[in-house]
């Protein structure tokens, strides 16, 4: 099937906010004298605030009668961090000029809470792209489960098979697959040699990459000829 959507995740893709949520996670483990390894931390990049804390509480026996507050402080820290500090990614404007100029119907969808989402969104100047926001906050699961990404092509009145996303997580890589799309990884650098990443249908960089050549290749289409210069 012809490819007519696209859907970007948010944190780690379209903005450098993946250090923010790393660095409040972190403050908000010390509190509880847990500090993580990077490789730990990346495990579960991706996940629901509120799953995260779950996931890294059982695992170190912390009280999750703590989590709500643990919750509510971490959102505050981090949407602090990215308003001072967080710059979008290389590629995010051109990535939604270019598919726009496809005519793709272009949509967004996050783990994290709208209360981050609108904040992203005015700081980089690209609400005026997205056809329909969806946030797994609400949602009974979160990525790697596929609701996020099944409620937002629903809403862009998309079929599935049509859908292209782009993700820079495994978790996010998972749910866009169990949505039944073709899906984009770009992964962060020290992480890009993993193996895992080979579940994607493409590996990149950045989103400044991606060309017609790899939209074409995602569409089963024959390579894109181009002549060659002449001295």
């Amino acid at each position: 099937m012809q490819l007519n959507t696209v859907i970007f995740d948010m944190d780690g893709l379209l903005i450098d906010s993946e250090p923010c949520w790393q660095e409040a996670g972190m403050e908000t483990l010390l509190q509880f004298n847990v500090t993580l390894t990077p490789v730990q931390y990346h495990h579960t990049t991706g996940l629901r605030t509120r799953e995260w804390l779950d996931y890294w509480f059982t695992h170190f026996g912390i009280d999750k009668a703590t989590i709500p507050a643990a919750e509510a402080a971490l959102h505050k820290n981090v949407i602090g961090k990215i308003l001072t500090n967080a710059a979008p990614l290389p590629g995010v404007h051109e990535a939604l000029e270019y598919f726009t100029a496809k005519q793709f119907h272009i949509g967004l969808a996050t783990s994290s809470p709208l209360s981050l989402v609108h904040v992203v969104v005015d700081k980089l100047k690209i609400g005026n792209y997205f056809e329909t926001v969806a946030s797994a906050e609400h949602l009974p699961y979160g990525k790697p489960h596929p609701q996020v990404y099944m409620d937002c092509i629903r809403a862009l009145n998309a079929n599935p098979l049509q859908c292209l996303a782009f993700e820079d997580s495994f978790n996010g890589l998972i749910a866009a697959k169990a949505a039944r799309m073709k899906c984009v990884s770009i992964p962060v650098p020290d992480q890009s040699h993993l193996p895992k990443w080979g579940a994607a249908d493409l590996k990149l960089n950045s989103l400044l990459e991606f060309n017609d050549d790899h939209l074409a290749a995602l569409r089963g289409e024959p390579r894109v000829r181009r002549p060659k210069a002449h001295n």
